[in-house]
């Protein structure tokens, strides 16, 4: 029988504190007390060992390569599933009926529009801003023609505002996409489902003939599945943040976008792009830079290699390495830096360094490759993982906002002066 409490000895005296338990996974203990009870905090610095929320919907088990979403397996979701039903998924807990999946396509084709004027703010900025922040203005500026608050007693009022952003928002991410190329903007198409009215609104040409390719489409619908949610990282926490102030789910929205904007986050392949961009300029020489990346005492590293999570592999490259190989085979490019990668590629599988060191090609790799593939540019990547993970921030709002948790309001151990008296400049 596994203990179901923690002792701490100090000063004294014995504290006893409760073990919350899991249904799979790591168990916690609950120091909601230990402040009150002992005059001290825990200090958990990037907060790796301290569970922040109690969550159903996204199971990460980093040793051993593992992700469920609501309780299933990635690998099953990938195969069988498409993007618009794991949205449901995620949002609902349960995968939907054919009446319940008809539906919800419905409501979110009911607001595949965005308002006239949104196109005037999208005119102020320039082609050289960054995607990141003009999406992430964007969506903060939805609540401006959005401006009633969610009754988060109401299911009625949650599910709207859910199919409302999951449909806008692929507006905005195709607008601002289409800002950068210098293009104009194209509108919705409610004959298509989700990934290929998006695919439409970002890839349709003035005066041409616009045609879906199915493996392109195929390659994004699993990208998307594979960015929708996991579990509580930067992004994701800084939604539950911005939220559990009660904001409204647009602005929470778009500060996520702002913590994934980061290259340690959301940025990681783009700068997977950069760096075979580097190589190519360099000469191309794959030898000399996986040299560089063994020395330790160079300051060079391979990106979108190993995981922060994952110690074992990325389940998600597995799935998303097929797609990537199709997307090549089918468009029959021709890169240098998509070579680079390659032979990066073959590196990473069989040499010794890479293979016991555990450096496997991450999805950042391969999502990277697809997103070159598509002539998508580089700092679009970025925009093109927030709308795959745009499911599992509303997910994880929504239950943040029904499990009605408290404010965010991390402690903190001070190591700055200690009290002084003013002294005026005179006399310093």
């Amino acid at each position: 029988m596994p203990d179901n409490k923690v002792v701490l000895n100090y000063d004294g005296k014995s504290f006893e504190y409760p073990i919350v338990e899991s249904t799979i996974g790591d168990r916690g203990i609950d120091i909601s007390k230990l402040r009150d009870q002992t005059g001290l905090i825990t200090l958990d610095l990037g907060y790796k060992n301290t569970g922040a929320t109690l969550s159903d919907i996204t199971y990460l088990d980093g040793d051993n390569g593992e992700l469920y979403y609501r309780g299933y397996p990635i690998e099953q979701i990938a195969e069988k599933s498409n993007f618009s039903e794991v949205m449901y998924l995620l949002l609902h807990g349960e995968l939907p009926n054919k009446d319940q999946f008809a539906k919800f396509e419905g409501g979110i084709k009911n607001y595949n529009f965005v308002a006239d004027e949104m196109k005037k703010i999208l005119d102020v900025f320039p082609r050289s801003a960054h995607p990141m922040g003009v999406l992430s203005s964007l969506t903060s500026a939805l609540t401006a023609f959005n401006p009633k608050a969610v009754n988060v007693n109401s299911k009625e009022e949650m599910d709207h505002a859910a199919e409302m952003l999951l449909a806008k928002f692929s507006h905005l991410c195709a607008w601002t996409y289409r800002k950068k190329l210098g293009l104009p903007i194209n509108h919705g198409d409610n004959s298509l489902n989700y990934v290929e009215n998006f695919y439409k609104m970002c890839f349709r040409r003035p005066n041409i003939e616009f045609e879906l390719d199915p493996v392109v489409v195929g390659a994004l619908d699993k990208l998307l599945i594979l960015h929708a949610d996991h579990e509580q990282n930067c992004s994701t926490s800084t939604v539950r943040m911005v939220g559990s102030a009660h904001t409204g789910l647009f602005a929470s929205v778009s500060a996520g976008i702002s913590a994934l904007w980061g290259p340690l986050h959301g940025g990681a392949n783009q700068a997977v792009i950069e760096m075979l961009e580097m190589i190519e300029q360099d000469g191309g020489d794959v030898a000399k830079y996986v040299e560089k990346a063994k020395n330790k005492d160079d300051n060079f590293r391979l990106m979108g290699f190993g995981h922060r999570v994952y110690k074992n592999f990325d389940p998600r490259a597995t799935i998303i390495k097929k797609a990537a190989d199709d997307i090549l085979n089918s468009l029959g490019i021709e890169d240098k830096a998509l070579d680079i990668a390659m032979q990066l590629e073959r590196v990473a599988l069989e040499d010794e360094y890479f293979v016991s060191r555990k450096l496997y090609p991450n999805v950042d790799f391969y999502s990277g490759i697809i997103y070159r593939a598509l002539g998508i540019p580089t700092e679009m990547f970025t925009v093109m993982f927030a709308l795959g993970r745009l499911p599992g921030w509303i997910s994880q709002w929504k239950e943040m906002r029904l499990h009605n948790d408290p404010i965010g309001r991390p402690r903190q151990v001070y190591q700055g002066a200690q009290k002084r008296d003013y002294v005026d400049l005179s006399a310093r």
